[in-house]
């Protein structure tokens, strides 16, 4: 019974990991980063880093940046699959196209035999004898 029940545990979370593992295949990824004086400041998925407030700062104080190159936006994309595998009819060769329709025939027909022998009815149970039983086997109760 335990093994069964760490069976299925372990089943259930071995298919939650593939689709998880397919899900974050197929999205593309986007990380922004604002770097200020070469060190990180923000990091961001899939929308633009906030800046460090220098800028603002500067233009508050209405000074002039000397360093113009002191921030810095990094960003890269990682692209995700777009074409995932795609077979059609038509990419088959003749062979496996037989095959295909086949093994397909021969499935459905051992599920048509087996829905027919379920669909048959129980066995009844025989009528009760018209006689009374105690009378039948002379039997009686004291």
């Amino acid at each position: 019974m335990y093994f069964c029940r760490v069976k299925k545990a372990v089943t259930h979370s071995f298919s939650i990991a593939l689709a998880c593992l397919v899900l974050l295949s197929t999205f593309s990824w986007t990380v922004d980063k604002h770097l200020c004086m070469g060190r990180v400041m923000d990091v961001a998925f899939f929308h633009g880093a906030e800046d460090c407030g220098m800028k603002a700062a500067l233009a508050a104080l209405e000074m002039e940046q000397e360093n113009p190159g002191c921030c810095d936006d990094d960003s890269f994309t990682l692209t995700g699959q777009d074409d995932l595998i795609k077979v059609s009819w038509d990419d088959l060769d003749f062979e496996q196209q037989v095959f295909l329709q086949t093994y397909t025939v021969a499935y459905l027909h051992l599920l048509s035999v087996a829905l027919e022998e379920v669909a048959t009815p129980l066995i009844e149970a025989p009528p009760l004898p018209e006689r009374k039983l105690h009378q039948l086997y002379e039997v009686y109760l004291i």
